[in-house]
């Protein structure tokens, strides 16, 4: 007994080490939010030939190329996390109302896990699409942006590695499709983004009802033997994110039209009794069907972005999502500072456009309920705007404007048809116009003629809003009902694509940044703008707080009425100017301080010379720190009207690591002594911080990274931080 002991007692060490071990290599990974990686993307055949690996130092994915391809392993290096329990088919697709595999191999019986020796077992399907080739590739820019005109603080094209799968049919009644699934995988983040198309080289006209570009049998995160599949945790380890996104939510995560969570029945030995466990992930849209494949036509899917997280908690993941963006859709961190114009003639417009040169502001947006009227083709109003568009140029302005498409009625031959009642109506906002009909065309190629003989620079969009179908058959841009969401769809980048192109700044109301937009709402409810200010000034903190979570500040505006909006009167109001200086520091001081761009909605920006002084002191502010306001947003406290609330930018490749801004709404001075979590910001040992414009004091950061920072407030008012590194020579002295 004792020597059985004895034996335990010295096995327990080996195995501690071996644990410990296999954590220390899973964990070796530095922060790739904190300090780039230097790894890069690679494409390697294994020395026996079965299999292809795709890895870039912190993802692995590896596929077996015979008898035909399949994922056999996806793995988190950072973590050391597997995230697949089994093959599936590399995608699917519906033709002529059969289904066919794309790639997949067959004869894993058990299904809770994969072993490597089982894959030399398994075979083809005998009418799955079989690969034929692969071809390697740099990532290439999707949209050649223009990335000089707008203060992007990312600019520079992600690089990493391009590999596409080549498939041919096995069946004779596909005989000239093609297709061709493609992974892009990125340096110094752990993305994939996943895509494929579908060519038609043959002399047959082929239906395609759906396309499913992605399905991964992942491993579950929770061990429930009963319960609804509906709340079950699904697999946290990856995030999904595709180009068809729609919604009217202002983010990503209620916008989502192709993520869904299924149960496998294959999966026998799962815990769940009636095998409804979520961890099967397949990647569509559900309102994409009967698309017709003419002979060389090619049909392109969704691109399905997948990153695959480190942490589970909400800063990291939206820290991870939101360098996401930065990487794939650099033009989302453009962010001109520019003013929402109310104007009802063009002296009003020029006069604006001197108060902007003459304040700092960078652009102005002739706002809704003006004179502008973009879809006016005669030669007089194209004249008019270009002359206008001219002035603002020769004074380093950039001038936009905006259209309205959705929420209205064009005519019964031009509107949405309701599949229900088979007329006009059944839309989001009951009654919008059909991007496929001919007023729907008219309007996409109006646009870009009025912004090409214009010069303008900015267009801020209304609608078309989420995914609205039509049943019209005889709309010339879709078929019918079934084809009709994609068909507006594919019309509807396709114009925001041309625009980013051609250096148009696109504030759009949905989620299309990845096609080509730059800003969306942050969200918020338009009749709080005809509050009192005093209740304005913390719902819009509140507004930015939460959709920082998951928008970086240069994704999303802000609004401030400088005139009455939707009602309210003088309480809710900041003209005049002069007599609402302080109220309008503060509102400008939280969007600024944010990062985030406001729509300054009135006729001027000024009304005095001191009020000139406000605007001038605050924009010259943001410019200075500019860089650092414009990064990530770690959330501290959320606003509400007790206490003190802010937020805290990061980032560790600027001289300003961090810029906090913080906020007193009480009638009481508040002194507080803060945890500030400087862990994002790349310090590790000790930070230099001043209030304001003050003396920079040095503060030994905590275990946790953070500093204990004590802070005075003075009522109704705030302050700001900058937090810096010790320099080498700082270093050097110490």
């Amino acid at each position: 007994m004792k020597l059985q002991k004895l034996q335990i007692l010295l096995t327990i060490p080996l195995m501690l080490s071996g644990a410990l071990g296999a954590f220390a290599q899973a964990t070796s990974v530095q922060d790739w939010l904190i300090k780039p990686v230097t790894a890069k993307a690679q494409v390697i055949k294994s020395t026996d030939g079965k299999d292809l690996v795709l890895q870039n130092g912190l993802l692995k994915r590896v596929f077996r190329i015979s008898p035909n391809v399949a994922c056999i392993d996806y793995t988190n290096l950072s973590t050391g996390q597997q995230l697949l329990r089994s093959i599936r088919e590399e995608a699917r697709l519906i033709i002529n109302g059969k289904t066919y595999n794309i790639g997949g191999l067959q004869g894993q019986k058990e299904k809770a896990y994969l072993l490597p020796e089982w894959v030399d077992g398994f075979t083809a399907g005998a009418t799955d699409f079989k690969y034929v080739s692969y071809d390697v590739k740099p990532i290439t820019p999707r949209l050649k942006w223009n990335d000089t005109k707008y203060w992007a603080l990312h600019t520079k094209p992600a690089t990493g590695k391009t590999v596409s799968f080549l498939y041919k049919p096995q069946v004779a009644e596909l005989s000239g499709l093609e297709v061709s699934v493609v992974y892009e995988l990125y340096d110094g983040i752990p993305l994939i983004v996943k895509s494929l198309s579908v060519v038609n080289k043959g002399s047959q006209l082929f239906k395609i009802d759906q396309v499913v570009n992605e399905v991964l049998g992942m491993v579950e995160e929770e061990s429930s033997v009963e319960g609804s599949f509906q709340i079950m945790k699904k697999p946290s380890g990856i995030y999904f994110e595709t180009n068809y996104a729609f919604n009217n939510s202002m983010n990503y995560a209620n916008s989502d039209q192709t993520t869904h969570w299924k149960p496998d029945s294959t999966y026998t030995s799962q815990v769940h009794y009636r095998y409804q466990t979520p961890v099967l992930l397949e990647v569509y849209p559900e309102k994409a069907k009967g698309i017709e494949l003419k002979n060389g036509e090619t049909l392109n899917s969704v691109r399905t972005h997948e990153l695959l997280m480190n942490k589970d908690d909400r800063e990291s993941r939206g820290l991870a999502i939101r360098k996401m963006y930065r990487t794939v859709v650099p033009w989302t961190s453009a962010n001109p500072t520019f003013m929402h114009l109310v104007a009802k003639n063009p002296e009003q417009v020029r006069t604006a456009i001197d108060q902007c040169a003459a304040t700092g502001y960078e652009a102005m947006i002739i706002s809704f309920g003006s004179y502008l009227n973009m879809e006016d083709t005669t030669q007089v109003n194209i004249k008019r705007w270009k002359e206008l568009a001219d002035y603002a140029h020769s004074k380093n302005i950039k001038i936009g404007g905006y259209s309205l498409y959705s929420s209205r009625s064009i005519s019964p031959e031009d509107d949405v048809i309701d599949p229900k009642t088979g007329k006009p109506g059944g839309a989001f906002f009951n009654n919008a116009p059909c991007f496929g009909s001919k007023w729907g065309l008219w309007y996409r190629n109006t646009i870009k003629d009025f912004y090409t003989k214009t010069g303008f620079d900015i267009w801020e969009n209304d609608g078309p809003y989420p995914g609205d179908v039509c049943a019209s058959t005889t709309h010339p841009g879709h078929k019918g009902l079934d084809d009709s969401q994609w068909k507006q769809m594919e019309i509807q980048k396709e114009l925001y694509t041309w625009l980013n192109e051609k250096g148009v700044y696109i504030n759009a109301p949905d989620w299309y940044f990845l096609d080509g937009t730059n800003k969306i709402a942050l969200g918020y409810r338009e009749v709080n703008f005809s509050l009192p200010r005093d209740h304005q000034k913390v719902l819009n903190r509140q507004n930015i707080y939460d959709a920082t979570w998951a928008k970086t500040p240069s994704m999303g505006w802000g609004f401030v009425p400088l005139t009455e909006y939707q009602g309210g009167g003088s309480a809710a109001t900041l003209e005049p100017l002069s007599d609402h200086l302080k109220d309008y520091e503060q509102l400008m001081m939280q969007y600024y301080g944010a990062g985030v761009q406001a729509c300054y909605r009135g006729p001027r920006l000024y009304d005095t010379e001191e009020t000139k002084q406000t605007v001038i002191k605050v924009i010259n502010w943001y410019k200075k720190y500019r860089n650092i306001l414009n990064s990530d947003v770690i959330h501290l406290r959320r606003a509400d009207g007790r206490d003190w609330d802010g937020i805290l930018h990061v980032n560790p490749e600027q001289k300003e690591k961090g810029l906090m801004m913080l906020y007193n709404p009480t009638k009481e001075k508040i002194v507080r002594t803060i945890k500030v979590p400087l862990y994002y910001t790349g310090l590790t040992d000790i930070a230099r911080v001043k209030e304001k414009e003050g003396a920079l004091k040095n503060y030994k950061l905590n275990r946790d990274y953070t500093i204990d920072l004590t802070v005075s407030i003075a009522p109704e008012s705030y302050t700001w931080f900058v937090i810096e590194g010790l320099t080498n020579n700082k270093l050097s002295a110490l």
